[in-house]
């Protein structure tokens, strides 16, 4: 540091005229849900440092919590409170009825990171007023020297703050190319997936699978098969190549997806399983099998009423951390709520579809979104859908990676092609758009390959 300056200590509690911002109830929480969860203690971790409690005694919790994790030890309220005991800490925290009290506190741990991110908002508010008031003090302790020096001090302040948990994530163009060239070799060499099937071949051939990092939209007017293409993917991604699966359903039941999934998958209609007499003792040995198959299936649903982006993202995270998670999908995009007041509803839809590409890019799995279309399509001649009749929002059209909308003439004229459907690749961005024609099973609630003959599923 130039001479005549003195280095004011960022956590000198004189800095501050008035009590710095923190929350104390946000820190017991996210501290009470990793004395609870396991999740929450490597969710929490990624986005807290000791540094951002504000109570001397939380951040020892913390980082003892963290010491245990690491070192794979289990972490409990009692274990905890071991620990501490061992290194003389136990009291200078609370004691033993503290940790305690932390843990009951909290009834669930799902809203844990939640409580985290308030945690680090008031820690970076407390450092915007530290770097604030040093930088201050800078300019009233400069003395003879130049105001240049000064500003280039500040600045490094004020770089220094901003850099928290902020990761260098560019890399020279050389770098990305070589990355880029090592993964068409290693997939020519067929040591890495090209992606995640679809279970379709024609589409599987021209996309490579539904690549990491992607945003892919299924869209479709009501009752025309979205879903149904949904659950396909995740049927072929989960059951077939035992890729973990989440299915976040908004509009269906748990159920009316379980009967779904059974249908295809059984060959049992799907009316069948709402007729008691449909189901003989021949149809109950076909479920019992199939039921026996699912053992170690990795096919996660999640039917939570009013369901808001912030906890779709929370267990995406969860489910990507314990379960290794490959694919999400979500039925539908129209149907999730924000919990928050917005100006137009046409701007909180744009939110959605930018969280979730987001989303798919952070933990490097492909997010497929339903959508519905309007109803401009149906004014059309030839009925075709087209990108321009995305429901509510342009920017879906922009976000996404991959836009199928699903088609079936049949679905306006009986006589009209019975059976089959376009699947039409209206934007592709690494590669050429196309046209798939695939057969509709609706009494087995999927879509099939036409070489297949509509005999069998994905």
């Amino acid at each position: 540091m130039a001479e005549g300056f003195q280095k004011t200590d960022m956590n000198d509690a004189s800095l501050f005229d008035r009590v710095p911002p923190h929350d104390d109830d946000a820190e017991r929480a996210a501290l009470g849900g990793m004395l609870v969860s396991k999740d929450a203690i490597g969710e929490i971790s990624q986005a807290l440092d000791p540094e951002d409690f504000y109570q001397p005694n939380h951040q020892t919790i913390y980082e003892t919590i963290l010491a245990m994790f690491s070192a794979g030890d289990p972490v409990d309220s009692v274990t905890v409170a071991t620990k501490l005991d061992e290194r003389g800490d136990l009291q200078k925290i609370g004691g033993v009825n503290y940790l305690h009290d932390l843990a009951s506190e909290v009834p669930t741990a799902a809203n844990a990171l939640y409580y985290a991110e308030i945690v680090h908002q008031r820690a970076l508010l407390r450092r915007v007023i530290a770097t604030g008031t040093k930088i201050t003090q800078l300019g009233y302790n400069a003395g003879g020297a130049l105001a240049q020096d000064v500003i280039n001090l500040a600045q490094a302040e004020a770089y220094e703050m901003g850099e928290g948990k902020v990761h260098q994530d560019y890399v020279p163009l050389r770098d990305a190319v070589n990355t880029a060239l090592d993964q068409i070799d290693r997939i020519q060499k067929g040591e890495i997936e090209a992606g995640i099937p679809t279970g379709f071949r024609e589409i599987d051939a021209m996309t490579k699978g539904l690549q990491p990092g992607q945003m892919v939209v299924v869209a479709g007017r009501p009752a025309m098969g979205k879903s149904t293409l949904g659950v396909d993917f995740a049927r072929s991604a989960a059951l077939k190549h035992h890729e973990p699966t989440v299915i976040f359903s908004l509009e269906m039941s748990r159920i009316e997806l379980a009967q779904r999934i059974i249908a295809a998958e059984t060959n049992i209609p799907l009316a069948a399983m709402r007729n008691p007499d449909d189901i003989d003792p021949g149809r109950w040995n076909v479920l019992n099998d199939f039921y026996g198959k699912l053992e170690n299936a990795p096919l996660y649903i999640d039917d939570s009423p009013n369901m808001s982006l912030m906890e779709i993202r929370a267990k995406c995270r969860r489910l990507k951390q314990t379960q290794g998670l490959k694919l999400v999908v979500i039925d539908y995009l129209q149907l999730m709520s924000s919990g928050k007041q917005v100006e137009s509803r046409q701007q909180e839809v744009s939110e959605f579809s930018r969280a979730l590409k987001l989303l798919a890019k952070e933990l490097e799995l492909p997010v497929v979104a339903l959508s519905q279309l309007n109803r401009n399509s149906e004014m059309r001649n030839d009925r075709k859908p087209q990108i321009s009749d995305l429901r509510e929002s342009g920017s879906i059209e922009q976000d996404a990676d991959v836009i199928f909308l699903v088609h079936r003439p049949d679905a306006y004229d009986k006589e009209d092609r019975p059976g089959e459907a376009d699947i039409i690749m209206a934007k592709h961005r690494n590669g050429p758009t196309a046209t798939f024609q695939l057969g509709f099973q609706g009494q087995y609630s999927r879509f099939s390959d036409m070489a297949q003959n509509m005999q069998q599923g994905v």
